[in-house]
């Protein structure tokens, strides 16, 4: 499902992570640069509209897909969870570009929710996207008949500049049904009974919650007795997933540490949160539920009943690895990709702490005119690359008597690869400077 604890170390997977923005402030940034008629994109060309909000940046991620470049971390982390469900269909390579009903409405996302905005999403145009998250794909994958599948993926998301967001980060999603009848029952009983008994013995504690309740509801049409198993298989089979994971270093002095919460989706229910205690601290891993069978009626599924998760790939990366910067995913310095070997999971070492190079940026936004702080964050990843650690808004006023409203943002450059120069900086800080003035109108103070 749209399982968004997320491309960061701090965003969930499931369900969407958004910025807290008033509704009436969830509309495109009025640009005043022209756009392009016409994008080409995966060799195809696209006519653009008022919803275009695509970048150079981000389009030149797209043909990359990092899960399937061998030995690459992302890769190792993709092959050790396929590896636990051998018997899967496994599925990762799939187009980034959708159209919205397929990205929301197949999933029975409100006509309302904060992710169709141009604030929070890549748009081609009004009738085609760039995926959110891997559940965009999972009508289509029950439709074909799947029923035991791991889908993994790039997606992409509009948000800020630091060490632990990237607007690409990559996703896990897995399901199972099963047939709603007798011998569905029996199917579940058996392997429940199965998951138990390994469980049973290994090195793990788990903190569980009830499979139903009042908060967390069985569906209308589905039998509460055999939902509440699916629900116990979904948890069995995470905690075999999370022990696979996590479990290498633990030991019944030390054993491994599961939490189970509840939660709230508006695709699964009953729906649940996955946390892991790691080096002392509980971090949250995954999202998950009883797959709501609207969604199983989108895909012309009859008499079934299943569950799905979804992970971030980055996140879990960032943990078993020791990869302090997200960015880092993306580097292509021997020194970094040199270090890593498929099916091995290794130590990062760092090869370089280069230094920071501050620089603030202030601007008046004229009347009528409106930046989203992810269209800042995107100009400025468009103009520097990779070369920006983070963004900070630092101030904002209004004036008392102009009503005019002014922005200071302060960007820390810091490459991963080499020092940067001052001149340098100061270079790309004026590129920033004349982009937003001609996209934007802005006036910098």
């Amino acid at each position: 499902m749209v399982f968004r604890l997320g491309a960061s170390v701090t965003r969930k997977v499931f369900p969407l992570r958004r910025l807290t923005i008033p509704r009436h402030r969830r509309k495109a940034s009025t640009q005043t640069s022209a756009r392009p008629q016409h994008l080409e994109i995966l060799g195809t060309k696209y006519l653009t509209d008022e919803f275009t909000n695509i970048t150079p940046a981000i389009i030149s991620k797209l043909p990359l897909q990092l899960h399937n470049q061998p030995s690459h971390p992302l890769s190792t982390l993709r092959g050790l969870i396929e590896s636990h469900y051998p018997d899967y269909a496994h599925l990762s390579s799939l187009s980034p570009l959708v159209t919205p009903f397929k990205n929301f409405d197949e999933l029975s996302f409100p006509k309302d929710h904060p992710g169709r905005s141009v604030t929070d999403s890549y748009y081609i145009n009004k009738n085609m996207m760039l995926r959110t998250h891997t559940s965009t794909h999972e009508v289509e994958t029950f439709r074909r008949g799947e029923t035991k599948w791991l889908l993994t993926a790039d997606v992409y998301r509009r948000d800020e500049i630091d060490g632990s967001h990237y607007p690409v980060f990559h996703q896990v999603e897995g399901a199972r049904i099963f047939d709603a009848n007798a011998s569905g029952v029996k199917e579940v009983e058996e392997d429940n009974e199965r998951l138990s008994r390994h469980l049973s013995l290994s090195n793990i504690i788990i903190e569980d919650i009830p499979h139903i309740s009042p908060a967390n509801p069985v569906q209308p049409s589905h039998d509460p007795a055999f939902s509440e198993l699916v629900a116990k298989n979904l948890k069995l089979s995470l905690n075999s997933l999370m022990l696979q994971i996590f479990g290498g270093n633990a030991s019944k002095q030390e054993p491994l540490r599961v939490r189970w919460i509840e939660a709230y989706f508006p695709f699964t229910s009953p729906s649940f949160e996955v946390e892991v205690m790691f080096q002392g601290k509980w971090l949250e891993i995954l999202g998950c539920g009883v797959v709501r069978q609207a969604t199983l009626d989108t895909a012309g599924v009859e008499n079934k009943i299943g569950w799905a998760f979804g992970l971030g790939l980055e996140r879990i990366a960032m943990i078993l690895y020791s990869i302090p910067d997200i960015r880092l995913f993306w580097s292509t310095d021997p020194r970094f990709l040199s270090q890593f070997e498929q099916g091995k999971i290794t130590t990062f070492r760092p090869y370089s702490k280069y230094p920071s190079c501050f620089k603030d940026i202030s601007f008046w936004v004229p009347q009528g005119i409106s930046i989203h702080e992810n269209d800042f964050c995107d100009l400025v990843r468009d103009t520097a690359g990779d070369v920006v650690e983070d963004v900070k808004k630092i101030d904002f006023f209004v004036h008392p008597k102009t009503q005019r409203t002014s922005f200071c943002y302060r960007i820390n450059y810091r490459s991963m690869d080499r020092s940067l120069s001052n001149n340098e900086v100061n270079h790309i800080q004026a590129q920033v400077a004349t982009r937003l003035k001609g996209q934007f109108d802005v006036e910098i103070r």
